[in-house]
């Protein structure tokens, strides 16, 4: 223990040498930049929902929000036409992760406090299976190729299910409790966070297989990532020191970091805007513009609230949505911003 925060302290001390992190008092005002304006247009009450909120998901066609009140043990779900709760699942152990499937119309919820991954119907939210995944079952993707739902729990494994019967066809064996990944269409690969090793594992999804590793050496505590696939750049989320570090997918080499906003849990990439976003527990939305593959710029720091670590990017709509947690007067909500031309 003792070895763990020397390495933390001399982590932090060479870090804040070595760059400048942004302060949240003289950057707040910024809220645009040279691609556009972030402008909240809507807030939605979650009304009696206590605790932490997780990880989002949107049902597009039939417009609607699915939240994952991780406090709460509840799955909220938000009707986006009228902008009100419209259901809430209940019964659940701590869900983290979330995503709706809407070729099969299933919403899969993976659950920290017991480990099960709960499949619910899209319609009827009647749970149509549960699958028990040994532990801590965190974030969820959905490979719309292979048909294949992947879920990282446990001290170190990503499951492998069939969208189609809900079995668990692999099991890929890690180095530690997997954090954000993201899936790489292009070549295979699956991009995965390991805090707990101070790595990024590389996984081959065909061989079903960790193919390699990245030692991260100047940063850890290494939460969100979101991915650039057409210029092969990784977005990985540090929290100590707080800050971005972008990476060649291809060589593992840190391109460039840059310092960001603390408490970090939720990062995404907008191919056509060329921006990132970094959302943050400090209250802050990050927003960077990508000038180049390489070259990246602090273009606005958009205040939110305490605890405000995760929301969801739908380029689709143009929009960000970002959960609020319910703390002391500052109520539980959801706020809808739009990205301004």
């Amino acid at each position: 223990m003792k070895v763990f925060f020397s390495l933390v302290l001399a982590i932090c001390l060479t870090a804040c040498n070595k760059m400048s992190i942004p302060s949240p008092n003289t950057a707040s005002s910024a809220t645009s930049g040279a691609n556009g304006t972030l402008r909240l247009i809507q807030t939605i009450s979650l009304s009696g929902v206590e605790g932490r909120i997780d990880h989002l998901s949107v049902d597009l066609k039939g417009q609607r929000l699915f939240v994952a009140a991780l406090g709460n043990n509840t799955v909220e779900v938000i009707d986006l036409k009228t902008g009100k709760l419209i259901h809430s699942i209940s019964g659940l152990s701590e869900p983290q992760g979330i995503i709706f499937i809407p070729e099969f119309n299933k919403i899969f919820v993976a659950n920290g406090g017991d480990g099960i991954c709960n499949i619910f119907d899209g319609n009827t939210f009647v749970l149509i299976d549960k699958l028990n995944l040994s532990g801590d079952a965190d974030n969820v993707r959905y490979d719309g190729n292979s048909k294949i739902v992947y879920v990282g729990y446990g001290n170190g494994g990503l499951s492998l299910i069939n969208a189609s019967n809900d079995k668990v066809v692999s099991d890929i064996k890690l180095d530690g409790h997997p954090e954000s990944f993201q899936l790489d269409s292009s070549d295979s690969k699956i991009f995965i966070n390991i805090p707990s090793a101070n790595q990024i594992a590389v996984v081959d999804s065909q061989k079903e297989k960790v193919i390699t590793t990245w030692l991260l050496t100047d940063a850890i505590a290494n939460y969100p990532m979101a991915l650039d696939e057409n210029q092969h750049r990784l977005f990985v989320g540090f929290r100590l020191p707080a800050k971005l570090g972008v990476y060649d997918t291809e060589t593992g080499k840190l391109i460039t970091s840059l310092g960001s906003i603390g408490d970090a849990d939720d990062i995404f990439y907008d191919a056509s805007h060329k921006m990132v976003f970094v959302i943050g527990g400090d209250g802050f939305v990050n927003i960077f513009s990508q000038q180049n593959a390489d070259r990246y710029l602090l273009i606005a720091q958009l205040p939110t609230a305490s605890g405000t670590r995760t929301g969801l990017w739908v380029p689709e709509l143009n929009r960000l949505f970002i959960a609020v947690p319910h703390r002391g007067a500052q109520q539980a909500e959801i706020r809808m911003y739009e990205l301004q031309p």
